[in-house]
């Protein structure tokens, strides 16, 4: 028995390193065409650039000491309104699933809300708050703390009916149901949603950064933007996508650690 476990986990670790292998080979190749296309002129390079430029201009940012304050501040911002985001949504999640009629009061609201282009809040913030770090951590809460209810509670509500008739045949209460039944049932699912807030929180705080911020990944955005110089545009970009990366990628290590202790 443990000789096919060990056999399959082989074959599990096989198949990650060559996805992994296809995957970089992707991404040497799209750089290489980007490169080819730029150099040949396929491309407007005042528009699009091209890897090597990009790198470099990377490569001097790094040498100033300048872009590691940005960085920092865009990390920051983003890490605040993850967190934040995702436990004010799942304490909203759990108040409403506790409360039906809170739940049905406030149905439609959650639904016109979610349907709001968030970025229209970010001037409402700015003059309630500052232009600041806390209106864009509100710019991004307002982002994740929606999607993350909507999420949990509706995890909540799929818990399979017979397992709470179990809880109440036995005469538990609503508040052993959720520590027994629904809470267990939902944690893949909240643990899930901690991927989605990534997303949510970059996109959030990147645009209260594009509103109010005088440092950060989004500022280097609309300064670069400003001065004709899209080489740092996409530099940013560039950057931005690898932090996120290395972001969602802690948190998939972290949900894997938590899913694991849990079986």
């Amino acid at each position: 028995m443990q000789k096919l476990h060990q056999g399959h986990m082989k074959q599990v670790a096989e198949w990650r390193r060559k996805v992994l292998a296809v995957q970089l080979s992707l991404l040497v190749c799209m750089f290489l065409l980007w490169e080819l296309a730029g150099r040949l002129r396929w491309i407007d390079v005042l528009l699009f650039s091209y890897p090597s430029k990009v790198f470099a201009q990377i490569g001097k940012d790094i040498a100033s000491g300048e872009l590691w304050i940005h960085v920092a501040v865009t990390v920051g911002e983003t890490a605040v309104g993850f967190l934040l985001g995702t436990l004010v949504g799942t304490l909203l999640a759990v108040l409403i699933w506790w409360s039906p009629f809170l739940s049905k009061v406030l149905d439609p609201y959650m639904v016109v809300f979610n349907s709001m282009p968030k970025v229209a809040l970010g001037p409402i913030f700015i003059v309630m708050f500052g232009a600041g770090f806390t209106a864009i951590v509100m710019t991004t809460l307002s982002i994740t703390v929606i999607i993350t209810t909507l999420v949990v509670y509706n995890s909540f509500n799929e818990v399979d009916s017979n397992y709470i008739k179990v809880i109440r045949t036995f005469g538990g209460d609503r508040s052993e149901i959720f520590t027994k039944v629904v809470l267990p049932a939902s944690f893949p699912a909240i643990v899930s949603t901690l991927k989605v807030n990534v997303g949510m929180a970059w996109v959030g705080v990147i645009v209260g950064e594009f509103l109010v911020a005088k440092q950060g990944l989004g500022y280097l955005i609309i300064y670069g933007f400003q001065v004709f110089n899209f080489t740092l545009v996409l530099s940013s970009l560039l950057i931005i996508a690898a932090v996120a990366t290395a972001m969602y990628q802690l948190v998939v290590y972290v949900e894997r650690k938590l899913l694991a202790g849990r079986r």
